[in-house]
């Protein structure tokens, strides 16, 4: 199946050009508070873009017969529903996991990011590319989670997939991987000024493969 020139857009702008991690320096809360560790930041990642998809697409379908006035109520209203769903299912099925990651679940409600996309892009676009537009930009803010979280990880730690048990249970031990054998670790990286500077790292890397591409 072919993509047309504006979901390749879409595509483009969601995981490089508007990257609202390393661009649109959105949501940076979570993305600093979170990614001490690769599976807090994917875990996170997913769950931001599994509600911004479903919330971008609940808006497209219903905004034609949502008044002017009370759109972002509305939109607001929408968007804490499903982060009530994630939050009840993860405190269900990972609960260890919904523990570690704390208030930082239902402050996807408030996040940012999600208001935007559904503001900006869904309120006026049609379904498909609404959730598509959602989508790339919550795998985009994935993206940028996990690289953080990995630079974090490794640095501070010394391993990666640290803590993939508390998501996948306890046989997922075995699967932590010790990039740095006997390294003590560096405490920094894994406190908040870690999260600044690695997302300055990550920021100026942008920034040299762009001016390189251009």
């Amino acid at each position: 199946m072919m993509f047309s020139q504006e979901a390749r857009d879409i595509i483009y702008n969601g995981l490089w050009k508007q990257n609202p991690g390393i661009i649109q320096l959105l949501g940076l809360c979570p993305l600093l508070a979170i990614s001490n560790n690769v599976v807090n930041a994917l875990s996170l990642g997913l769950a931001t873009t599994l509600v911004m998809a479903v919330a971008s697409g609940s808006v497209a379908v219903i905004r034609n017969v949502i008044p002017h006035e009370i759109r972002i109520p509305a939109f607001v209203l929408i968007i804490a529903a499903l982060v009530t769903v994630v939050e009840l299912a993860m405190h269900a099925w990972m609960h260890a996991l919904y523990i570690v990651l704390g208030v930082f679940i239902p402050l996807i409600t408030t996040n940012c990011i999600v208001l935007a996309r559904v503001e900006a892009f869904a309120s006026k676009r049609s379904t498909a590319h609404s959730m598509l537009d959602a989508t790339m930009m919550g795998l985009g803010l994935t993206g940028v989670l996990v690289a953080l979280g990995g630079m974090r990880e490794i640095v501070g730690k010394g391993t990666l997939f640290s803590g993939i048990d508390l998501a996948l249970g306890p046989m997922a031990k075995g699967w932590v991987i010790p990039v740095i054998p006997d390294y003590q670790g560096l405490l920094i990286a894994i406190l908040p000024p870690g999260a600044f500077i690695g997302l300055g790292l990550l920021i100026a890397l942008r920034n040299v493969l762009q001016e390189r591409g251009n």
